[in-house]
């Protein structure tokens, strides 16, 4: 099944935080995510690849389709895990990854979505969780490309590669720590 065409059971979202690796890893560990896939969204070309993108002339974002049961895990708890697993108050950068394909933005699949996106973030305003200003982007989801296969389960199958040593490990060993009462079992 297309990751873009849930099951009746299921409802998709659309979250780019930085490298996908980080967090496709930690969404495809929670209890109630059937699926998350790297991929991109947002751009002006078809069939991304993953040069071009970086390449930074294409506009799309890595992103991550999660595809989850509503039954189980909700959009907002979804949204609390995005926003725990990035920065969203820099603009086109996570770390030392520059560049607009890696902004933090919210790819939303149906008005409940975006009106649940848009009360997260001004509760994280109002509440003052960064001291600057939440620069994430909401638009409606687009077409979503899902990134070359290598990219798929990245981290799972390579965790001594530098990056996912000294970028994804340790993301994922706050996320564990945050959220050890929603991972699946044996997380």
């Amino acid at each position: 099944m297309n990751a873009s065409s849930p099951s009746p059971t299921s409802a998709i979202a659309t979250f780019a935080g930085g490298c996908f690796w980080c967090i496709e890893s930690a969404f495809n560990r929670l209890d109630g995510v059937e699926s998350a896939l790297s991929g991109y969204m947002g751009g002006h070309l078809d069939q991304p690849d993953y040069r071009r993108v970086c390449d930074g002339d294409t506009g799309h974002a890595e992103v991550v389709q999660v595809r989850f049961d509503p039954a189980r895990i909700g959009y907002r708890e979804l949204l609390e895990v995005f926003f725990a697993l990035h920065d969203p108050t820099t603009p086109d950068r996570q770390g030392n990854d520059v560049g607009s394909q890696y902004r933090s933005a919210i790819f939303w699949h149906d008005e409940a979505q975006e009106r649940e996106a848009r009360a997260m973030i001004a509760r994280l305003t109002t509440d003052r969780v960064w001291p600057d200003p939440i620069v994430t982007e909401i638009a409606p989801a687009a077409t979503f490309w899902p990134a070359e296969d290598y990219h798929q389960g990245y981290f799972e199958r390579n965790p001594r590669q530098p990056y996912c040593q000294f970028v994804v490990a340790p993301k994922l060993a706050k996320f564990h720590a945050r959220f050890a009462d929603r991972l699946k079992d044996g997380g």
